[in-house]
């Protein structure tokens, strides 16, 4: 008999038949589960595919958010998964808030010294993720990213809510904290500090802009026959997403 990793015999329950005290348990993950796509797909005869020139990828962008948006079933349209790399060449993903979407690119902010501040000042290019999964639907950006200007961040940082502006001060996003009680106490010193003022613009926080030089749309369809629509750079450079000739269009197999 061989022994496992482990040291145990080979004649012991299949990987993840037993748990710490070898009883029988359900895997965490189901290997069997399914989902069947019914969203809208991406249709030959759609002006998508026939416009000649190609379309600008922007304006179907600009559709899609919106549709997320009236679509009660997606409970937050701007939550976009952010991915970076970090100093040793890891990736590094995070959900954050999408917070501008124009020809230039798509505009999320941070505290600017967290650990994704940190990777995007080191290694200026990111990828963005939109999963609407109610909807079958995502939406792939990745470029290079550029700081926003401190007079943009104001002006956005001006309408959070009084309490997240606080919060912003008060977190040092990434960094550990002995307790949530530690927290709390910084941010009744802050509301404290700022009472009866107009909350300013951290130093450390901002946002960023990924300048985008490869996009998809992608639309769920039956038996995992998904409609991928990649629009690519011409020059391999960021190129603005209402600029047509700036892009390839290919439809891409799932």
């Amino acid at each position: 008999m061989v022994a496992d990793e482990h040291g145990g015999g080979g004649g012991g329950a299949p990987s993840g038949a037993s748990g710490e005290h070898g009883g029988a348990r359900e895997p965490v993950v189901d290997p069997s589960a399914r989902v069947s796509y019914t969203g809208t797909g991406l249709e030959d005869e759609a002006p998508l595919w026939t416009a000649d020139p190609p379309l600008a990828p922007l304006g179907l962008l600009e559709r899609w958010y919106a549709e997320a948006a009236a679509d009660e079933r997606v409970v937050e349209p701007g939550a976009v998964v952010l991915a970076t790399v970090d100093a040793d060449g890891v990736p590094d993903a995070r959900t954050v808030l999408l917070k501008g979407l124009d020809g230039r690119g798509a505009v999320v902010y941070t505290n600017l010294a967290s650990a994704k501040g940190c990777q995007l000042e080191a290694r200026a290019h990111a990828a963005l993720v939109l999963p609407w999964h109610a909807m079958s639907r995502n939406v792939r950006l990745r470029g290079r990213v550029e700081r926003v200007t401190r007079e943009e961040s104001a002006a956005y940082f001006a309408q959070r809510p009084r309490g997240s502006q606080v919060a912003a001060w008060a977190s040092a996003q990434s960094q550990p904290v002995a307790s949530r009680a530690d927290l709390e106490r910084r941010v009744a010193e802050l509301e404290e500090r700022f009472a009866g003022q107009e909350v300013p613009l951290p130093p450390t926080w901002g946002g960023v802009r990924v300048l985008p030089v490869a996009v998809e749309l992608w639309a769920g369809r039956a038996s995992r026959l998904h409609d991928r629509a990649a629009w690519t750079s011409v020059t391999g450079e960021p190129s603005r997403l209402d600029d047509a000739g700036a892009w390839r269009l290919a439809r891409l197999q799932p």
